[in-house]
C-alpha cells in the first residue's frame, strides 16, 4: 500500500496537464473606453495557433457595462501563433455608450475557442486557466 501511495506521488506531477495561463490585469478607464491587459503563456507541449476570448466588463452591481470579443491569438501577421513555453500580452479595448461612471469595475474573461497546431481543437473550459491580478 506504501508502495502505492508513493508511485501516485511521484506521478501526479507528471500527470498534471498543463494549460495556455492567462493574468487579467484592472481594468483602466479612460472616459467611456476601457483597457483591460491580458499576459498569456502556453503552458501546453504544441502551439497555440489561436484563440478567441469574450470580455465582460461588470459594474459595482455586477450590472454589465461592456463587452467585447476578439481573437488574442493568431489570425494576422501582428498576433502570430503562440509557441511553447513563450509568453504574450493583448490589450482588450471596451467602449461603453458613455463614459464609465464608476472605478469599482471587474472583469469576466471566457475563452470560447482553442485551436492548437494542425487546426486541432482543444477545450477551452479545461485548456485555458485564468487568474486575476
Amino acid at each position: 500500500m506504501k508502495l502505492f501511495l508513493l508511485a501516485v506521488m511521484l506521478l501526479c506531477p507528471l500527470l498534471a496537464t498543463a494549460q495556455l495561463a492567462v493574468t487579467v490585469s484592472l481594468p483602466k478607464v479612460i472616459g467611456q473606453k476601457a483597457m483591460i491587459e491580458m499576459k498569456l503563456k502556453n503552458g501546453l507541449s504544441e502551439k497555440v495557433e489561436a484563440a478567441r476570448a469574450v470580455c465582460f466588463l461588470l459594474d459595482g452591481q455586477g450590472k454589465m457595462v461592456g463587452q467585447a470579443g476578439r481573437w488574442v491569438i493568431g489570425g494576422t501577421k501582428t498576433r502570430p501563433a503562440l509557441e511553447p513555453k513563450k509568453e504574450t500580452t493583448f490589450n482588450f479595448v471596451i467602449t461603453g455608450r458613455e463614459p464609465f461612471a464608476t472605478t469599482n469595475l471587474t472583469v469576466r474573461l471566457s475563452f470560447t475557442r482553442l485551436v492548437l497546431d494542425g487546426g486541432r481543437l482543444a477545450d477551452a473550459a479545461k485548456d485555458v486557466e485564468i487568474k486575476s491580478k
